[in-house]
């Protein structure tokens, strides 16, 4: 499945648009994680335990709107974007979404 940020793959026709195609998930923050996450605000640095939630997630999301693309036929997804919002206290949406088409 090819991925891109863009309008157009390049070396490649677009024969059909299906479109809008999207996968998300939702993440909560682990207890544990947060006693690790506090200390490093407190000291500074990366708060690599989020960092590493935070790229799981998007690949999921990312997984999912793969799934949703082939489920319509589609072969490649275009114009692909991500966002995220919280959901509530502890818990954040990765949102993964763009336009699947047909290319050959």
């Amino acid at each position: 499945m090819i991925i891109t940020t863009s309008a157009q793959i390049e070396g490649k026709r677009i024969t059909k648009t299906i479109g809008l195609v999207k996968g998300s998930t939702i993440r909560a923050r682990h207890v544990g994680k947060d006693i690790m996450a506090a200390f490093r605000g407190v000291v500074g640095g990366e708060i690599t335990e989020y960092t590493k939630m935070m790229a799981e997630a998007r690949e999921e999301a990312i997984q999912r709107m793969i799934e949703d693309a082939q489920n319509q036929g589609g072969n490649a997804i275009v114009s692909t974007r991500f966002t995220t919002s919280m959901v509530m206290t502890s818990a954040a949406e990765i949102l993964a979404y763009g336009t699947a088409v047909i290319v050959e």
